[in-house]
């Protein structure tokens, strides 16, 4: 699910499972503009290390990522 509010969007992808948070992080990415922020929710233990390292390796910053109990929120910059 996709929500965009004053802040940019929020993708929530809670309950699905790798690799469908990665894909629905690149498919929302590439809607978006150069220095816009995608915050993206997960709960799928490898989604830490899945998002972080996709979003690195295609050269995106993340600006923040937090843990609170099994839920993962990543603050993501589309650089490129």
């Amino acid at each position: 699910m996709i929500e965009i509010s004053e802040s940019g969007k929020t993708l929530d992808a809670r309950g699905l499972f790798c690799p469908s948070p990665v894909m629905q992080t690149n498919v929302e990415l590439s809607k978006m503009q150069i220095g816009e922020i995608l915050t993206v929710l997960a709960d799928d233990p490898a989604a830490e290390d899945d998002i972080a390292n996709w979003a690195r390796r295609l050269g995106h910053e993340v600006v923040k990522m937090e843990k609170n109990g099994n839920e993962i929120r990543f603050e993501i910059k589309k650089v490129k």
